[in-house]
């Protein structure tokens, strides 16, 4: 299940494993908000059913309408396992199972290094049958605050490598609609909005502060064509940061750039790096939850430690100067190390969890 509508990280997860689970013989069944379209025209050809329990307003949680058709669709439907896809999706299973007789396994998916407080921790979380951490940085945070180490589980999320991939000419399509010179070189940021968790303000200061007068910045998801646009002009930069908004197709902005650049104070495990690699784009990103285990300074790409500015710039100074052979050789190792986050493998590890919690051999 997931709560909510639009498309973000989660949704992306939410999709790929449940397309994967589906094409393994998994019969998937998916609770949700009744305005989540996106996720219904997306996973419609799957034959993957709809269940749906939410109807997302400013109040939603406190709607006992929602609670009430999530109960009778788990109670009628004999699950085996229900997945709980994020922390208010988990908020809503966690209020509904005291009431069911028969309980399906239950999992929760932490896509946060966020550790919860003691209580979440010990009324909230400790109610799972087990909880699936993206990165390493996810589960060990969880333990070390306490949580039993025998429910953790590591289960990085996928790439969908079918649709992020080096493709020149659908960049060079992107730089044409935008006014970028061919020339030009492009750094790329793909996040919604929001500066406190993202740091995409930081970045654009950031920005301001290189002496690179053909370098560009762009930022997609959701509020950069607003908020991000008006903090460009506050920096004196409104004509080299350029802010699109929500796209569905981000793959083809993240091709439009030379370099992608991660300014984040918490993750988990980051997708849009991830996706950037495996377009073969050099990145930049700073240490944030599970970025460790697999990006190599240096060697697939460049790390900072998180919240050091002045490093992110120097980093990004310095991809400026590199070779093209340099260029070529990092942005190969990058999608090779992308290449190890398939779809194929995220699913495989949640059907051997699910084999270990209903004692199938």
């Amino acid at each position: 299940m997931v709560d909510g509508f639009g498309w973000s990280g989660t949704k992306e997860q939410v999709y790929l494993l449940a397309r994967e689970l589906k094409k393994r013989g998994v019969d998937v069944e998916l609770a949700l908000a009744y305005q989540n379209k996106e996720m219904v025209e997306k996973l419609s050809p799957y034959g993957v059913v709809f269940r749906f329990f939410e109807n997302h307003t400013k109040f939603n949680r406190l709607n006992p309408a929602n609670y009430l058709r999530l109960y009778r669709i788990i109670k009628e439907n004999n699950y085996h396992v229900v997945i709980a896809n994020s922390p208010h999706a988990y908020d809503y299973v966690r209020l509904v199972y005291p009431f069911l007789k028969n309980r399906p396994k239950l999992v929760v998916v932490k896509r946060s290094a966020r550790v919860p407080n003691l209580l979440s921790l010990k009324l909230k979380y400790a109610y799972a049958d087990a909880v699936v951490g993206v990165s390493k940085a996810v589960v060990k945070n969880l333990a070390s605050a306490g949580f039993p180490e025998h429910k953790l589980y590591v289960i990085p999320s996928a790439i969908d490598l079918e649709r992020f991939y080096p493709n020149r000419e659908k960049g060079l399509s992107i730089r044409r609609q935008l006014g970028v010179p061919t020339d030009a070189k492009v750094f790329v940021n793909v996040a919604n909005w929001n500066p406190p968790v993202k740091g995409q303000d930081m970045l654009i200061k950031t920005f301001s502060e290189l002496n690179c007068s053909n370098c560009y910045l762009l930022l997609v998801g959701s509020l950069t064509d607003t908020e991000g646009n008006k903090l460009a002009k506050v920096y004196s930069v409104e004509e080299r940061v350029i802010g699109v908004g929500f796209r569905e197709n981000p793959e083809d902005y993240i091709n439009a750039g030379d370099y992608y650049v991660m300014s984040s104070y918490l993750e988990g495990l980051p997708n849009a790096l991830l996706q950037a690699m495996a377009c073969e784009k050099v990145v930049i990103a700073t240490k944030a939850g599970g970025v460790e285990d697999f990006l190599k300074d240096g060697f697939n790409g460049f790390s900072v430690n998180v919240g050091d500015f002045n490093a992110l710039k120097q980093k990004m100074e310095l991809v400026l100067k590199l070779s093209p052979e340099e260029y070529h050789q990092i942005g190969k190792r990058a999608r090779e190390t992308a290449m190890n986050f398939t779809p194929e493998k995220t699913c495989q590890e949640y059907i051997s969890l699910f084999q270990k919690l209903l004692g199938i051999k």
